[in-house]
């Protein structure tokens, strides 16, 4: 099963450098093509893609908006938006991460790793550029107004899966996570899997934010 894309980007010539990377790809096809915020969520509707590469910066809808409106949209056919920036660090970050969003690309970023990407989006997995990683999250955690509440379905989770919860906020990989509770793989994966079940949450970026805006985790701590 090839992995369905649509690009969505005001300028032609990014849009014609991808679609060219990616279509040399055997297991990822591309879709369709959006020049702004308002075409991508239509398209979207449409040709329900497997994974959305979003520009921050569009006209008519900005990249955060049409993130919002596409994953409300999408129903029953999941959809991952993989953001594109120019920018390591820049103040739509967090917003975007909070829109929905599975990660994050530079733009300029290799051809093998655009597509390794990409794969890694389509499985249901968090992406973050290096640049943009574990210190950016508890930057814009940072900022974000703690909830006096702890999360629905926090109290159903059972003290492993909290601490698993706990290394997901810090930017941890499920192999980083294994060696330091000095776990399998695959139970750390089963972990990662019943309590995004348990939270209600689509992927690892929306537990990692749900973690920092309840005070789970505290930025700049671990």
């Amino acid at each position: 099963m090839s992995v369905r894309l649509l690009i969505a980007d005001d300028q032609a010539l990014v849009r014609a450098g991808f679609r060219m990377i990616l279509d040399a790809e055997d297991d990822l096809e591309v879709v369709g093509e959006a020049t702004d915020g308002l075409d991508a969520v239509e398209q979207a509707k449409r040709l329900k893609p497997d994974v959305v590469l979003m520009d921050i910066r569009m006209p008519e809808l900005d990249g955060i908006e049409a993130t919002r409106r596409l994953l409300a949209a999408a129903g029953e056919h999941p959809v991952r938006v993989l953001m594109l920036t120019t920018f390591d660090l820049n103040e739509y970050v967090y917003e975007a991460l909070r829109a929905g969003a599975s990660g994050f690309l530079l733009k300029d970023v290799p051809p093998e790793q655009l597509a390794a990407g990409i794969r890694v989006v389509a499985q249901g997995e968090a992406l973050l550029a290096p640049s943009i990683t574990r210190r950016l999250i508890s930057e814009f955690a940072a900022a974000a107004p703690v909830r006096p509440t702890p999360p629905k379905g926090l109290n159903e989770l059972t003290a492993r899966e909290l601490e698993v919860f706990r290394c997901v906020a810090r930017g941890l990989s499920n192999a980083e996570i294994a060696a330091e509770l000095i776990v399998s793989e695959t139970t750390v994966k089963t972990h990662v899997a019943r309590l995004l079940m348990k939270l209600g949450l689509r992927d690892r970026v929306q537990a990692v934010v749900l973690a920092y805006e309840s005070g789970i985790a505290v930025p700049g701590k671990g």
